[in-house]
């Protein structure tokens, strides 16, 4: 069935992007404002853009255009923010930090969450996490009225010591950290423990059926 977009509300639109572009990694991010006031909240229009430099990039609206989401007013205003990978453990946490607090009330706070301190930004990372990356902006994309894509350089990444094989390597234990995506509907999710592997077939390697 064709949907032109052209044709349907912005409502609509995001509904099925949001149900056939899954599971999407979630971006919990902590920020802080010009004072300190810490800011902690989900987003599933997330991805890594680039590894030279290394760059994250998320997805974040707002509540209308003439009030932005806090965690997007305090990038803009600081600069810096680290983004948390979600575990299953943490997933009820998460979930809290995902109300529409008023602005100026700490999530983390009121998620129960503890904190450690960051190494090259200032805002702190949240210690349930099992990934952790300090990031300083780029650049906001302004994508409408009501919409930017924020995308930031990864400066420093925490990964939790037991899901690291070989720190030399730098090889992880991606399984072990037991993170989970964001599926379809204001409350699906994924686990990323089922798995199977194909590996890429060298160009040397191909032979096309005659």
């Amino acid at each position: 069935m064709l949907f032109d977009f052209a044709e349907i509300s912005p409502r609509d639109r995001y509904k099925l992007l949001v149900s056939t572009i899954t599971p999407r990694p979630i971006a919990w991010v902590v920020s802080q404002d010009a004072t300190g006031r810490l800011n902690a909240a989900p987003f599933s229009f997330f991805n890594a853009f680039a590894g030279d430099p290394p760059v994250v990039g998320i997805g974040i609206s707002s509540h209308d255009p003439a009030r932005p989401k806090d965690s997007r007013v305090n990038i803009l205003e600081t600069r810096q923010f680290v983004v948390n990978l979600v575990s299953q453990e943490a997933a009820e946490a998460m979930i809290i930090t995902a109300i529409e607090f008023p602005r100026g009330i700490d999530e983390l706070k009121e998620a129960g969450l503890a904190t450690c301190p960051s190494v090259r930004v200032k805002p702190p990372r949240i210690a349930a996490s099992p990934v952790a990356m300090e990031c300083e902006l780029l650049q906001i994309i302004d994508l409408g009225t009501e919409s930017g894509l924020v995308l930031g350089r990864v400066l420093a990444m925490h990964i939790r010591d037991e899901s690291v094989l070989d720190a030399h390597k730098f090889h992880i234990d991606t399984p072990s950290l037991n993170l989970i995506g964001r599926m379809h509907g204001t409350g699906w999710y994924a686990r990323t423990s089922d798995l199977f592997e194909m590996p890429r077939i060298p160009l040397q390697n191909w032979k096309k059926n005659s």
